[in-house]
């Protein structure tokens, strides 16, 4: 194979993996312009990511700072039911849940005479509150709802009683639940009981792991006892969707390694067999390889994800292996048939599965090495690289007459 042919191949990869990056990035942008408007409808409809905060006793007192003295509650029993029900909304599906809430608290006057306890329970930032019931010492009771949305009552506790705080109620959210400590300088006798319809569990950045986990039935308990001193907030994250935008912006990034890699193989290969591959041949591959993902990108839009992805591989591989196959024969399509399954179908698998990109071009690379070397092992790469001049017949002279 001619040097100039070898620049004319690079050529066309560089040019084809400039055309990856526009793909991709145009899908990315597009992801990202709806994605951005759509979230906010989302959470307009369902809520953003729901915070919990423990509530808030205080008497008035002049002894203490700002003139209110905290007190901690000496109980809570808190009961949270997750149904996580993704929905979906233009070109992307949404991490979606309801949760059921029920939480009882246990406050006490700490002081010797009858105080004036202010009780504070602040409600999560959201519209789509329902069910609100709010119990006192086991009666209903109505309760003054604050400027920021908490729940207020204030009431007259006798010395060292306590009066007990029961809240429930149903709502929805996004992304995540969180349940956080305002004051979490001393929690005492606190239990949170979570249970969830999903077995993939991922607690959030800042929030403690749960002291005993039921995988199998998907509960989780956060046991504080007998008291702990900064406890950590509590949460859950949802999980994780595999939306079609991102995953096709991802194989276009990362289309110009799988083609590499193809077009290192069938090259070497093909001239092990005598046979010479033309620049213009890479360059009518390369356009079966771009027409994956091009179809990939936009079946996304009207099909299911799975069915899309079927569709542009078949396309693809009938449009790459019928021309090879046309231009090398049953030899040709031999060698890049099993080719293009492994470094395109194969490897754009892989982005449908969080962290396995990486581990897949290794594997990749390594087994691509093994195999040029066995194959490789005894060639004579100066014959192969070499371009042989035609060789010309003998010159004949010609037939002197003896007249």
């Amino acid at each position: 194979m001619k040097t100039s042919n070898l620049f004319a191949i690079a050529g066309i990869l560089l040019v084809t993996t400039f055309a990856w990056f526009v793909l991709g990035s145009a899908i990315q942008k597009r992801s990202v312009d709806s994605g951005s408007t759509i979230n906010k409808e989302v959470q307009q409809v369902w809520g953003p990511n729901l915070c919990q905060q423990h509530p808030v006793a205080f008497y008035l007192s002049p002894n203490v700072r700002a003139g209110k003295a905290l007190i901690q509650s000496e109980k809570s029993r808190i009961r949270a039911n997750i149904n996580y029900k993704p929905k979906k909304r233009g070109l992307m599906s949404h991490r979606t849940y309801d949760v059921n809430f029920m939480g009882a608290y246990s406050f006490r006057n700490p002081t010797r005479i009858q105080q004036t306890m202010f009780l504070q329970f602040p409600l999560p930032n959201t519209q789509g509150l329902k069910g609100v019931k709010i119990t006192l010492d086991g009666k209903e009771t109505d309760v003054r709802r604050a400027a920021d949305g908490s729940l207020e009552l204030a009431l007259e506790v006798a010395a060292s009683t306590a009066v007990e705080l029961q809240v429930v109620y149903q709502t929805n959210g996004s992304n995540s639940w969180l349940y956080a400590f305002p004051h979490p300088e001393r929690i005492q006798d606190f239990e949170l009981f979570l249970k969830t319809n999903f077995a993939e569990y991922s607690f959030p950045n800042g929030c403690g792991s749960a002291t005993q986990r039921d995988e199998k039935n998907c509960e989780f308990t956060w046991a504080y006892q007998p008291d702990v001193l900064s406890a950590p907030n509590i949460g859950m994250d949802m999980p994780k969707l595999l939306n079609p935008a991102p995953v096709a912006s991802r194989i276009s990034f990362f289309a110009p390694v799988s083609l590499l890699f193809f077009v290192t193989v069938l090259l070497l290969l093909a001239s092990l067999k005598g046979l010479q591959l033309h620049p213009m041949h890479v360059c009518f591959v390369a356009a079966g390889f771009f027409a994956f993902h091009l179809l990939f990108a936009y079946l996304t839009d009207v099909i299911p994800m799975f069915i899309a992805f079927g569709i542009a591989a078949l396309v693809s591989v009938m449009l790459v292996c019928s021309y090879l196959r046309t231009v090398g024969g049953n030899a040709l399509l031999r060698i890049a048939l099993p080719a293009q399954i492994g470094y395109m179908v194969l490897f754009s698998v892989s982005f449908f599965f969080d962290g396995l990109t990486g581990l897949t071009i290794a594997i990749g690379s390594v087994i691509t090495l093994a195999l040029l070397m066995k194959v490789t092992a005894t060639t004579s790469w100066k014959d192969v690289f070499t371009t042989k001049a035609p060789v010309r017949p003998p010159m004949i002279p010609p037939l002197q007459s003896n007249s």
